[in-house]
Order: C-alpha cells, then structure tokens, then sequence
C-alpha cells in the first residue's frame, strides 16, 4: 500500500545548512512526512544551464515522490552564500544583488516547470540565510 506524504524538499547539499533545514522542517513537524532531495544549489542546481546534465535526475525523482508517496507540495529551499550562485555567477562580482537574482531566477524556472508538469503539485520556494532567517517566494 502506498503510504501520502507530505511533501518533497529540495535543498543544497551545502554541510552548513543540513542542520538549519532540519530544524526548519522538525519545526513545521514536517518529520519523518517528507521525501528528500539534496543537491548543489537546490533550485539553482536543477533550473541553471550550467547544470543541465542534473536537471533530469531531480525531475526523475520528483515523479517517482509523486507516484510512491503521493505528495502534495514541492518545498525548495535555497540558501544565501551559495556554492552554485557562484559558479552560475561567473566572473562577475558576487555580491548580494546578483546572489538573490539567480536564486529568483532559479525560483521562477522551477515554478513554471512544475506547473507545466504537475499543475496540481503545489510549491513553497524559501531562501534561507546562516543566521536562520527565511524570505519566502
């Protein structure tokens, strides 16, 4: 019998966030109710070009959440000082500004995708700083 949950989280497989997000979550009581999928960049890594052989592996995943665990929402949670906004950034300066129009960016392109996909899923896109606060999108 296939058991609902409530959600799938995409989050950065950053090791100073692991904890922040998993406090997050137990906070929402979200524990043990949630798939997983972690990787560099969250939403950055699974909408930006210069990751696109990724792109593939989490929509694959997202679809065999929704057929095994019957998920109602996409909960994406991206972070500031981020390793992929870097890249994604290239040579320009990193600054503040730039950092939050790639996560916007990769915020919009990943609400687009799924709507066109999974039109019933719903989603949450939250950034996340190092001192625990949170921007919701």
């Amino acid at each position: 019998m296939k058991k609902k949950y409530k959600a799938m989280v995409l989050s950065c497989m950053d090791p100073r966030f692991q904890p922040l997000v998993f406090n997050y979550l137990k906070r929402r009581k979200l524990t043990g109710k949630y798939s997983a999928f972690t990787i560099a960049g969250a939403a950055v890594g699974v909408t930006a070009s210069k990751f696109k052989k990724w792109h593939s592996t989490f929509w694959e995943n997202l679809n065999a959440t929704i057929n095994l665990h019957q998920i109602e929402k996409l909960i994406v949670i991206n972070h500031k000082d981020c390793g992929a906004a870097k890249i994604v950034n290239g040579k320009k300066e990193f600054n503040n500004e730039n950092e939050l129009n790639i996560h916007k960016t990769s915020f919009n392109k990943i609400k687009k995708i799924l709507k066109k996909r999974h039109p019933k899923l719903k989603i949450e896109l939250i950034l996340m700083s190092l001192d625990k606060k949170l921007k919701k999108f």
